[in-house]
């Protein structure tokens, strides 16, 4: 009986080893429309949360298991997603087509201030905008970027209040919001990120629209300045910081009740 009951605990503690192994697809990814490799195309395993980027041969290695959806992006291709078979693993490698894009340039507008040549005319005539930023007490951070906002009052009233647009997201986004901390913690998607300005990625992991994203943003009192030009590391550890804000915040007023 004892012997019998030594096996199983082997057997269950190998098992769990095998569970536990950290396996990995490869693959290639090509222009659809002549099979030219593509070198440094974004992939992110929306599951495990890690990434990675094609070499100059357009190959890529990640960790993955059977289901989990892979997020390809690349600028001027459209981005798609792929879930990962047990055929991927069975035949090693796999070559994946992206679609080119058309790509239209966005109309600028180009104000021209009427100077005068007077100084003091003429600095009245240049947007002055100032991004402020605050702590809140007890908090470990460097706080808020407040722009034109009022302040302490803003971000108290942001996370107390049960009908906030912040409440209502963080609240109900947990497991996204994880995701987000994740991302944090791997440097190659810090690196991917660091370079990009088109919010995508985030968008996918917190399954929100763009017109979302911002509103996040700006209701953690970061400036319209910020918003605009920040790239999409920069606007990951804004929303990040804000949300360790509001657990902590949130803990003490539940600790009040």
């Amino acid at each position: 009986m004892k012997y019998l009951l030594t096996s199983f605990l082997l057997l269950a503690l190998v098992t769990m080893g095998y569970g536990q192994e950290i396996t990995k697809v490869k693959g290639t990814i090509v222009n659809g429309s002549n099979d030219e490799s593509l070198e440094n195309v974004n992939i992110v395993n929306l599951n495990q949360v890690v990434g990675t980027s094609t070499d100059e041969e357009g190959v890529f290695e990640i960790a993955a298991q059977v289901n989990d959806t892979l997020h390809l992006s690349y600028l001027g291709f459209k981005s798609i997603r792929i879930r990962v078979t047990n055929d991927w693993f069975k035949y090693g490698k796999t070559t994946i087509k992206l679609t080119e894009l058309a790509l239209a340039l966005e109309e600028v507008v180009v104000f021209q201030s009427k100077l005068t040549g007077f100084l003091e005319v003429d600095i009245k005539q240049i947007p002055i905008r100032s991004n402020n930023r605050f702590s809140v007490s007890g908090l470990p951070n460097q706080g808020y970027e407040a722009g034109s906002r009022s302040g302490v009052n803003k971000v108290l009233s942001s996370i107390f209040n049960p009908t906030d647009f912040l409440y209502n997201i963080f609240g109900n986004k947990p497991r996204e919001l994880g995701k987000l901390r994740k991302m944090k913690e791997d440097d190659e998607i810090r690196n991917l990120l660091a370079s990009r300005f088109d919010r995508e990625m985030l968008l996918v992991l917190l399954e929100v629209d763009r017109f979302d994203l911002d509103e996040i943003v700006s209701q953690c009192n970061y400036s319209r300045d910020f918003i605009v030009t920040a790239n999409d590391l920069q606007i990951l550890d804004a929303i990040s910081e804000c949300y360790e804000e509001y657990k902590v915040l949130s803990r003490k007023r539940k600790n009040k009740m």
